[in-house]
């Protein structure tokens, strides 16, 4: 396991701090919450769905240099790369547990960087995939 990998975040949770009010205004403040002050890690997978949506999304999407940035900081935080490996158990997970691939890539890159916990609004609050816990960040306490 490396170091500071305890939550996976979910594409959306970066989106929704970077693209600000005019997108989802009511998620910003946790999303920023988050982004800011806990550990966490990401895959390749969400660097690329970042910059993908981050430059088409909301009244004001951010520029392609500005999403750039973005990607690089984030890239900071320990980041499981797309492998062959993560690919399998993605299409695996999208079996078993009958979501898309997409989703099932996600939980992937997350049990192969050693995350507990993966915060998401896009799979089901307080399942469990494999050894992976989903956290919708965004409902209330």
């Amino acid at each position: 396991m490396i170091a500071n990998t305890e939550v996976f975040l979910d594409t959306n949770i970066l989106l929704y701090a970077a693209l600000g009010r005019g997108h989802a205004a009511e998620r910003l403040e946790r999303a920023r919450e988050i982004v800011l002050t806990e550990d966490y890690c990401t895959s390749g997978q969400v660097l690329a769905e970042f910059y993908h949506n981050a430059i088409r999304k909301g009244p004001t999407p951010l520029t392609p240099g500005k999403a750039r940035e973005w990607v690089r900081v984030i890239a900071l935080k320990p980041c499981q790369p797309v492998t062959s490996d993560v690919v399998v158990a993605g299409i695996d997970n999208a079996r078993r547990y009958q979501i898309s691939y997409w989703d099932g890539a996600i939980i992937a890159a997350a049990e192969k960087i050693g995350a507990k916990i993966l915060y998401s609004e896009d799979l089901n609050h307080g399942q469990t995939y494999g050894s992976v816990r989903v956290e919708n960040p965004f409902l209330p306490a």
